[in-house]
């Protein structure tokens, strides 16, 4: 087709016959083909034992042992999946909406037998990604094939139909959370068992009980992760993958521990504090969640409510207020960085990829430092496979990846007097690797619910995320990061739910239409603010990633939230207000 609208017209007289084989696309708690991964993303244990849990839960004073369920959930950037390719000869230049310029790079060239230099990725400006644009997808691939073979530019652009089919959804989840506590409050013993579903096509084990392993101290701990091998789309990268719908089982059954020993929420949180990371028996590099909690509790007037569920009410709306802690961890990997001087001004250019968060800017701020001139005489690049390589934007590790790089690079411009200077951080991360340290941000996130009683409806009035993430480098464009996971949480405890069809293993509700996600009418006020933190074990700036930890624990918030309100206790994702109307 010369056209696109020619190319529709042919697409709809092909007709496809299927024959039906036996399937099955049901995730179920006693599936009897449920297996161990070898390793949960991205290279973890998947399962953990510490002490006899067994024997703890027994002699524990409070024992809570629920399950906690969450759907499918789909990544829905603004910009769907493009890409045009362009061959010259044996080389192919892919204008793509990638998270990664070099990992696409590398795989194209490993796909087609190509020198990697004979690739070249070109993705300035991406609409959005949360995690579905971190690994090369079809679209990429066909465009290169169709381009080859017709000799001319071809795009490929996914719709958002069938973005729901090929890239990527969080896995659903079936959580069964167990906690013993003495009469004080103080766990004895955990455990989280996580069952969640990969495709026979590919395996991908979602880390979910991970964040359970370093949270709260307890001398007896276990975790396990099954998996089942279903005939569905492959799942994959969504934002905080694992530690999202990890901590939403594990902070609502933190909150029902609370409310079983009589004590606040925050105050039970404050008590199992530990002292070194659980998991690892590493000193943490930094750790301020509990100052996260109690600068909240102040601004958000948490110590001014009514503890008894369903104790106020306005009308027809039951008022309840929800707290819960996040936290996510602080990576960096290795990365390059080219810094020159042009017509005296300076550029710096890496394939970074900037997906609407501000990299470009914070990028600038941290050369300008390092170089110690204004920003104005700076000049940021990104986006493009032919810079220095760099890792993808993903795992809230790119200003820490990158800003090290560039920190670096300029650094060494200034004193050198060079005209170009080229930096590869790999050592130096590895040496920092070997530091014996646990590195997390960590936050508390607080949430007042609206639950009309007549008709179900949630609304949150006011929310308010406080984070304990390191250097904060730009506050506009961290506060924009923040706000937007706390957003998409909200979207995830209310809202979002991807409906399987079991006849064909595919997704239903595959458009924003019937994928529904907050609005200005679901949310009123909402607000994040941080803690000045200085750690030095962290990189040269100082940073730890934020991109995710506002999504992390928002969901529990909101539940928590909704209990407090009505009274009933939902460990069922999204709380959608036929389920709260039916409850109430």
């Amino acid at each position: 087709a010369t056209s696109f609208e020619a190319a529709r017209a042919a697409e709809r007289l092909v007709r496809i016959e299927y024959a039906e084989e036996t399937h099955d696309a049901e995730l179920r708690a006693d599936d009897p083909k449920l297996f161990k991964p070898e390793k949960v993303n991205p290279d973890t244990e998947s399962d953990t034992a510490q002490g006899d849990v067994d024997a703890a839960l027994v002699a524990a004073e409070f024992v809570v042992d629920e399950v906690y369920e969450t759907p499918a959930f789909h990544n829905n950037p603004m910009e769907p999946h493009a890409t045009l390719a362009v061959w010259e000869d044996d080389r192919v230049t892919l204008y793509d909406s990638t998270q990664g310029a070099t990992p696409v790079q590398e795989t194209i060239a490993k796909a087609f037998g190509l020198p990697r230099e004979h690739v070249r990725v070109i993705s300035p400006h991406v609409g959005g990604g949360f995690g579905s644009k971190g690994t090369p997808r079809p679209q990429v691939v066909l465009a290169a094939l169709a381009a080859r073979v017709v000799s001319l530019p071809v795009k490929v652009a996914v719709t958002r139909q069938q973005m729901f089919a090929m890239t990527g959804y969080r896995t659903p989840t079936i959580q069964r959370i167990r906690l013993g506590a003495g009469r004080d409050g103080r766990l004895t013993a955990v455990v989280h068992d996580v069952v969640e579903q990969t495709s026979t096509l590919e395996e991908f084990a979602e880390q979910t009980a991970v964040v359970t392993r370093m949270l709260y101290a307890s001398p007896n701990r276990r975790t396990t992760h099954l998996l089942a091998a279903l005939d569905v789309p492959t799942p994959s990268w969504m934002r905080a993958p694992g530690e999202c719908p990890g901590m939403y089982a594990l902070e609502s059954a933190i909150d029902e521990l609370a409310h079983a020993c009589g004590l606040d929420p925050i105050e039970l949180r404050i008590r199992n504090e530990p002292e070194i990371d659980p998991d690892t028996g590493h000193p943490f590099s930094s750790r301020n969640l509990v100052a996260c909690l109690n600068e909240g509790a102040e601004r958000f007037g948490w110590r001014e409510r009514d503890p008894t569920p369903r104790s106020r009410r306005e009308g027809a709306w039951l008022v309840g207020m929800g707290v819960a802690a996040s936290t996510y961890p602080a990576r960096r990997q290795p990365s390059k960085a080219r810094a020159r001087r042009r017509d005296g001004d300076f550029v710096v250019e890496l394939a970074a990829a900037d997906v609407g968060t501000g990299a470009r800017t914070v990028l600038t701020q941290l050369a300008a430092e390092a170089l110690e001139v204004p920003v104005e005489m700076v000049r940021v690049e990104v986006g493009d496979s032919t810079f220095a390589p760099a890792p993808l934007a993903g795992g809230s590790m790119g200003t820490a990846s990158w800003g090290s790089a560039v920190v670096e690079a300029c650094r060494r411009l200034r004193e050198s007097g060079d005209e170009e200077v080229e930096v590869d951080t790999s050592d130096e991360v590895e040496r920092a690797n070997k530091e014996s340290f646990a590195r997390h941000a960590f936050g508390a996130q607080f949430v007042e619910v609206r639950v009309n009683g007549e008709t179900g409806e949630v609304r949150v009035p006011r929310a308010l995320g406080v984070f304990a993430a390191g250097r904060i480098v730009n506050p506009k464009t961290a506060r924009s990061q923040f706000i937007g996971g706390m957003t998409m949480g909200i979207g995830m405890a209310l809202f979002e739910e991807s409906i399987i069809d079991p006849r064909f293993g595919d997704y239903v509700n595959h458009d924003l239409a019937t994928y529904h996600v907050p609005v200005c009418a679901d949310i009123e006020e909402i607000d994040a603010t941080w803690i000045d933190e200085d750690d030095s074990h962290l990189n040269p700036m100082g940073t730890k990633g934020i991109g995710e930890i506002g999504i992390v624990g928002m969901a529990a918030a909101v539940a928590n939230a909704v209990h407090h309100a009505t009274g009933v206790r939902f460990r069922k994702l999204p709380i959608r207000l036929d389920r709260v109307i039916t409850e109430i």
